[in-house]
């Protein structure tokens, strides 16, 4: 009995632990109330349909969360996603094969997430400053890319059907293939972050920056490869977007930074850096997706939506700088 009590506490003992089962605890209950309000939540279409919509949030929280246990935050993550599935519509409209969109695509994605990481980590550009620039420079690159307009159906263009099953109609069994996708990037990064040098160094940064430096952390080589990181959940996270539209449209990726930092903090990664499991992002990534779902089939009004993901952020946000800062658990003498 004792061993086993030891090993329980042991498992709750691993930073963010506790948060990660709090927010799979929401998802549970969220679940629960949604089907009581409306039978439809629970139907198995809608529920299908709910593990497909919530790719794209777990793709931007994988990045925002990765780039968050460093420290910094990435405020370009939503118009990466815009100006990614902007260049892939664009070129495949315009004849050129999908596979080379694809790769001029993530080059240029990554190219983001380069000049990102040299601002920030190079330069000591504050992260908010140095990303809402190059969350503005995205935005306008996706909104010029094709002369100011959304782009043509994508879906007349040679293996661009194969495109867009791979990354959302596309299912095996009752798995969609975008799910199937989405799930290999957060085993990839899960594994990097929990495993690899690379991943202890990013928790170190985010720790103490400067006992990670003389400790021969290259920091501004980790804090690149964290905006990389971002760059590339966001340029895949912009081909589900555009799979799923069929078309490249100038507003994909809107307020996705929101997304990214809700599934991030909701789902216990800090944004004070230095902690946090990347397993939490799945729960934080479907209560978002499950409160848009539910609260749509409600007939809740998008402003009512909105305010509430509003508030949730901002709660989860307060909570953990409190835990933080040892305003939690303390009594009053």
């Amino acid at each position: 009995m004792n061993k086993k009590k030891n090993s329980f506490q042991k498992f709750m003992a691993i930073p963010g632990m506790a948060s990660v089962i709090t927010a799979f605890a929401g998802v549970v209950i969220l679940m629960i109330i949604f089907a009581v309000m409306n039978p439809n939540f629970a139907k198995q279409r809608n529920l299908l349909n709910l593990t497909r919509s919530i790719c794209p949030y777990l793709l931007v929280g994988i990045g925002q969360g990765i780039v968050c246990i460093t420290g910094n935050i990435d405020l370009s993550i939503g118009s990466v996603l815009g100006m990614s599935a902007m260049i892939s519509a664009t070129l495949i409209c315009n004849g050129v094969n999908p596979i080379v969109a694809l790769i001029i695509d993530l080059a240029a994605c990554l190219a983001v997430g380069v000049v990102n990481g040299i601002l920030v980590g190079k330069f000591k550009l504050p992260p908010f400053i140095g990303t809402l620039g190059t969350m503005t420079i995205c935005r306008g690159l996706a909104e010029i890319v094709n002369g100011n307009y959304n782009t043509g159906d994508i879906g007349n263009a040679p293996l661009a059907e194969g495109l867009r099953d791979l990354f959302y109609y596309g299912k095996i069994g009752f798995l969609y293939y975008g799910v199937i996708v989405t799930l290999i990037i957060w085993f990839v990064f899960n594994y990097i972050m929990n495993y690899t040098r690379t991943g202890r160094h990013i928790y170190a940064i985010g720790s103490n920056v400067d006992a990670a430096r003389l400790s021969g952390v290259n920091v501004f080589k980790t804090t690149a490869t964290a905006y990389m990181i971002s760059a590339f959940c966001s340029f895949v996270a912009g081909l589900v977007t555009m799979a799923a539209a069929g078309m490249g449209s100038m507003q994909a990726g809107l307020s996705y930074e929101m997304y990214g930092v809700a599934a991030a903090v909701i789902g216990g990664i800090s944004t004070l850096g230095g902690s946090g499991l990347l397993v939490g992002v799945i729960a934080g990534a479907s209560v978002w997706a499950i409160l848009q779902n539910g609260l749509t089939l409600a007939n809740v009004p998008v402003a009512m939506r909105n305010i509430i993901i509003g508030i949730i952020v901002v709660a989860c946000v307060l909570l953990d700088i409190m835990r933080r800062n040892g305003m939690l658990g303390k009594k009053n003498k």
